[in-house]
């Protein structure tokens, strides 16, 4: 058993509430979490209520049974989403602003056994069927946190030459709590001083106002441009009555939007990425005028290629995120199998929407016009990473003067 591991969760539990989604008096919560994790569900339920949630909901799955209806159902009864589950997912957004708490867990090759075909088809009517739910998330007009817990499918993964699954989840839940600052004295007040060292980074990068990043490294030579007023942000968000929330945990990254319309050349994915239960390794990705023309990977080339091609602003990008290769995840030299870890080890870019809070006066902006300002609108957000010790990023200013930002995977400026 880890050492003091009721204790830790514990921590981690009020944690995730009280900074994480940063509960207030009155707040309605909702938690997406898996069967085996109910201690975890438990605790953070008690710590929302303990600072004056009114009401939570917890949202519960089950990897084994989420397998077996990808398995047994036919791909017309996957994906009748029945009214009654948009109609409450709208009510809580619209009339509640629930603030989201997402817990993941799962196996990352869960659903590798599955048609990719119907995978993607369920993916893209549940984009389409919760559109109101990813609209309120990516404006950041509800607080939101995604986390992670340790999963038996997921450890085993990550650490397939320990001896038992107990001591498998045991190391997954040390690196957990190891990430998310959970070990020290005061995790919320390490998270603040983390907060301060990220802020400097985006301000800095927010008062340069670079037009273009170009990335070199073994297989990526990219140039993408960067819209007019955008924002670089990072740990913090605020909804609009002002409360903070870190929406990941953990986090290392400094992010904002490419402009979708200005993107040439080719990268390479450097981390597997888990994409709907398949895991989806060597990535390649053409870009030109402005669009991915060509993407291919080693393994799940159908399920990336279903990812981009299939889906609306799939041959677009909605975020570019910079995080150092020195970062505490990446040099802890250990493959998460899961995008909210690696993604914090890596530079990473994602195909899809963009966050309107990463350019001014988003949030206010139709569809049509942030794509008139060349921000990508899509159903789909999907991180892949793409840092490593190898990579070199300049910054292109407007009248092309060149400003080293990353070197050897790391910050030059």
């Amino acid at each position: 058993m880890l050492s003091n591991f009721e204790e830790n969760l514990q921590k981690y539990a009020k944690l995730l509430v009280a900074k994480g989604i940063n509960v207030q008096p009155g707040d309605w919560v909702k938690m997406t979490i898996t069967v085996d994790q109910a201690p975890l569900a438990r605790l953070v339920t008690k710590e929302a209520y303990g600072l004056g949630a009114e009401k939570v909901i917890i949202k519960w799955s089950d990897d084994e049974i989420t397998k077996l209806n990808y398995l047994n159902q036919p791909t017309e009864v996957l994906t009748d989403i029945p009214q009654y589950e948009i109609d409450e997912s709208e009510d809580h957004v619209l009339n509640h602003r629930v603030s989201r708490l997402s817990i993941i867990s799962s196996d990352p090759g869960l659903l590798n056994e599955a048609d990719p075909a119907k995978v993607a088809a369920y993916q893209n009517i549940a984009g389409k069927a919760f559109h109101a739910q990813r609209k309120a998330t990516q404006n950041d007009d509800l607080k939101w946190t995604v986390a992670a817990a340790a999963g038996a499918g997921w450890a085993a993964k990550v650490f397939p030459n320990l001896a038992t699954s107990e001591e498998q989840v045991d190391a997954l839940w040390d690196q957990i709590f190891k990430a998310c600052r959970v070990y020290e004295a005061d995790p919320i007040a390490a998270w603040d001083e983390h907060k301060k060292t990220l802020n400097e980074k985006a301000d800095k990068l927010n008062d340069i106002q670079f037009d273009a990043l170009h990335y070199t490294a073994p297989g990526t030579d990219l140039t993408l441009g960067l819209p007019k007023n955008h924002i670089w942000a990072c740990a913090e968000s605020y909804n609009p009555k002002g409360d903070e929330f870190i929406a990941n945990m953990p986090t290392e990254e400094v992010f904002t939007a490419p402009d979708t319309r200005r993107m040439d050349g080719v990268v390479r994915s450097t981390k597997p990425l888990s994409y709907a239960g398949t895991l989806i390794e060597g990535i390649e990705v053409h870009f030109k005028d402005g669009k991915i023309v060509e993407i291919s990977a080693e393994k799940g080339d159908e399920a990336i290629k279903k990812l981009v091609f299939d889906n609306e602003g799939g041959t677009g990008l909605g975020e570019v995120a910079l995080v150092p290769d020195p970062s505490p995840i990446s040099q802890s030299g250990i493959t998460f199998f899961n995008t909210l870890f690696d993604e914090n080890a890596s530079n990473h870019l994602a195909i899809g929407s963009a966050y309107p809070t990463t350019i001014q006066g988003g949030t206010t902006m139709s569809p049509e016009e942030l794509r008139a300002n060349g921000m990508n609108t899509s159903t789909v957000h999907v991180d892949f990473m793409i840092g490593s010790a190898n990579m070199d990023i300049d910054g292109i200013k407007t009248d092309g003067t060149i400003v080293p930002i990353f070197r050897n995977g790391d910050w030059a400026f």
